[in-house]
């Protein structure tokens, strides 16, 4: 049988002979159709090649078969071409299709309020749930979302108050770690590139970094921690300002990878050369990086995999919240880094 041009759900009732709530049931999944009805209309609709109105479902029931992720496309990755979101999207992306669920991706730009960006796509029900991201030590998204029952996952973590998930990269290990591998190779006087946003993880990566000096019994020194801007022309801001010290440090740990290029290039118009004159250390292995010399010492992550990883939690949340459950405890899952050797921290030639 050919399909008409217009063949919907009432052509497909009458070519069953069925009434046209019964066959909406069994596209609903309804419980009031028997077993052996619904697989009856299901091989119809196959074999016709009917498929019932999401939009229209989705408006009747509610749901929209979606996760919305959010991103702000002002961040110093994005700045630089660094495909961070693209890259994590791709393992979240799989593991939603496997459940059902589309991704839709909210770029908030760079003269919005992201706080009011996300109240306004929750308003909307444009997702059955949420992912966002550059989340604040103090984040009224996070509120929102619990006040209203939205499920959601933070990919950060936050001092918030409240019972919801998060998924956060290993911050505060990498940065004991790097501490840790600089003091083995003879240096003292350490500095620290933050970035000058509010996010969490500013302050998870400081502690990190003043627990590795506690362990090397290395008085932490203030003057030292520098925050500055989230791109690579933060990176210069940092090598003008390592140059002005009295005693500049021999080694530096950068919470952002991206600002080693405008580091680089700062020392290098002073003469100094990276690895020689100061070792570095930056956070995550980042493809706009890979042509840095000396090549940078920095961390290694999966982001398919940590996509992955993403998507069986918004799936955990989602099914909690449609069986009328809600978080009584916050869960944050760490994920770990594993070093990537470079030739920019070399060990500090002996005085």
């Amino acid at each position: 049988m050919k399909k008409p041009s217009n063949f919907g759900i009432r052509e497909l009732a009458a070519h069953l002979g069925m009434a046209i709530s019964t066959v909406s049931r069994a596209m609903n999944n309804s419980s009031e159709v028997s077993a052996e009805t619904r697989e009856k209309i299901l091989d119809a609709a196959e074999r016709l090649g009917y498929r019932p109105n999401q939009s229209g479902r989705s408006l009747r029931s509610g749901s929209t078969n979606a996760v919305a992720l959010t991103m702000r496309t002002d961040t110093g990755r994005s700045v630089a071409g660094e495909t961070f979101f693209m890259a994590l999207s791709e393992g979240l992306q799989s593991v939603l299709a496997d459940a059902g669920l589309d991704l839709i991706i909210l770029p908030c730009a760079s003269d919005q309020d992201e706080n009011k960006f996300l109240y306004r796509a929750v308003d909307r029900k444009l997702a059955d749930g949420f992912i966002i991201s550059n989340v604040q030590r103090l984040d009224p998204r996070i509120t929102y979302l619990q006040k209203w029952h939205v499920p959601f996952v933070s990919l950060g973590s936050s001092q918030t108050e409240g019972a919801y998930a998060a998924l956060d990269l290993d911050f505060a290990g990498v940065a004991e770690s790097a501490v840790q591998r600089l003091v083995e190779r003879g240096h003292r006087r350490i500095a620290l590139g933050l970035t000058a946003q509010e996010t969490n993880n500013n302050y998870v990566f400081l502690e990190g970094f003043r627990r590795g000096l506690d362990r090397a019994g290395i008085k932490f020194d203030g003057a030292l921690v520098l925050r500055l801007d989230d791109r690579i022309t933060g990176g210069y801001e940092l090598g003008s300002a390592l140059l002005a010290m009295n005693v500049r440090p021999t080694a530096v740990v950068l919470i952002q990878e991206t600002m080693a290029m405008g580091l680089y290039q700062r020392l290098g118009e002073a003469g100094l050369k990276t690895g020689r004159d100061l070792a570095v250390i930056g956070f995550r292995e980042n493809p706009v990086c890979r042509y840095l010399e000396p090549p940078l010492t920095c961390f290694q992550i999966d982001l398919k995999r940590y996509g992955a990883r993403l998507g069986d939690m918004i799936i955990a949340e989602l099914k909690q919240a449609a069986c009328g459950e809600f978080r009584s405890a916050s869960t944050r899952d760490v994920w770990p880094m594993k070093l990537a050797p470079g030739e920019s921290d070399p060990t500090q030639p002996s005085e």
